[in-house]
């Protein structure tokens, strides 16, 4: 996961989306970006709203009221927000912290110590980090391979970026095939009769 720090603001980190509202008293259904939600959503913690520039609530923060578990669910309730429909204008917000001089949490960094870094697969360097793009489903490396004006997009995923090694300068990569380099086509490496011949 990265922590954010361009875009919202410096060093923020994206902590949750608002996926739904749930009951009848203002509370919204979580989607958490983070280890510690019992930590990040204490009562009284401020949040920056990621939300279109149309939305009223643009530019401008929140507040939680309480965090539960219900169901099976991570649900938030905010000051303010007292029903069904105010909660429905939260629907799909992006919840960033301020970290201040707070270290990123567990398996978390900031854009500015990504990039840059080296991308090494089997231990030989096949690209280099340029940026990293927030999406709501997932971030992204934008990674440029070596000798390569090409710009290729790796989830950031434990699955596919199993190692990032920030003091050594790189992140090592386990890609599916194909991500990085073309593959042959399946009728290639068979022979016609005419060749066999």
């Amino acid at each position: 996961m990265a922590a954010n720090d361009k875009g919202q603001g410096r060093n923020q980190l994206r902590v949750g989306r608002l996926v739904k509202a749930h009951g009848l008293k203002g509370a919204l259904k979580l989607e958490l970006y983070t280890d510690n939600p019992e930590g990040r959503f204490i009562p009284g913690a401020e949040f920056t709203l990621q939300v279109p520039e149309a939305s009223p609530w643009h530019g401008k923060t929140i507040t939680v009221r309480e965090y539960r578990v219900m169901n099976g669910n991570p649900v938030v309730f905010f000051d303010d927000i007292a029903d069904r429909d105010a909660a429905e204008g939260l629907v799909r917000a992006i919840l960033w912290i301020d970290q201040g001089d707070i270290e990123p949490e567990d398996n978390a960094w900031y854009d500015h110590q990504l990039t840059g870094l080296d991308v090494v697969r089997d231990e030989q360097v096949i690209g280099r980090v340029v940026r990293i793009d927030h999406l709501p489903s997932q971030d992204l490396l934008i990674v440029r391979p070596t000798g390569s004006d090409a710009e290729i997009m790796v989830p950031f995923v434990e699955a596919i970026v199993p190692t990032v090694d920030i003091e050594a300068g790189r992140v090592i990569v386990t890609p599916p095939a194909g991500l990085f380099e073309e593959l042959p086509d399946a009728d290639s490496d068979e022979q016609s009769p005419a060749d066999a011949s």
